[in-house]
């Protein structure tokens, strides 16, 4: 596989599970909803099983990262910006979604079975975030 989109696929399996987990640590030690947490912790650990259906070794996905010399590593202003735990939620969720689209297309190159599974988690980050927004929304006070 093309070194351009295994670095496309290891950046984003990287961003999506870091944004569950970020999500996941809110819902577990801020909101403190049981069910919200384990979904996010399924959703993380089925991800997981669904790249080993990929047939993507580690070490191919290891080989072809650069972050260093990666041109998208500078932040922009607006990730910088982050007033309180909501905003990093819904950052994270955001951030989730979109890695889960970019899986999808890319593993079409690979395995449309994988990516109809990516295709699966990204319909269960929305509805996770629907459930979620009126627990984080709650807290917040709007």
């Amino acid at each position: 596989m093309d070194k351009g989109i295994l670095r496309i696929i290891d950046a984003n399996l990287n961003r999506l599970l870091e944004g569950l987990r970020v999500c996941e640590e809110i819902m577990r030690f801020i909101v403190l909803d049981k069910n919200l947490t384990l979904r996010f912790k399924n959703l993380r650990h089925d991800l997981t099983g669904l790249t080993k259906k990929w047939k993507i070794k580690d070490d191919q996905l290891l080989g072809s990262r650069d972050s260093l010399a990666d041109i998208g590593k500078p932040s922009i202003k607006e990730e910088l910006k982050r007033q309180d735990y909501q905003d990093i939620f819904f950052a994270n969720i955001q951030r989730a979604k979109e890695s889960a689209r970019v899986l999808e297309e890319f593993s079409k190159l690979k395995n449309k079975r994988v990516s109809a599974g990516f295709k699966d988690i990204r319909y269960r980050l929305y509805q996770i975030e629907k459930d979620s927004d009126s627990k984080i929304r709650n807290i917040r006070g709007n």
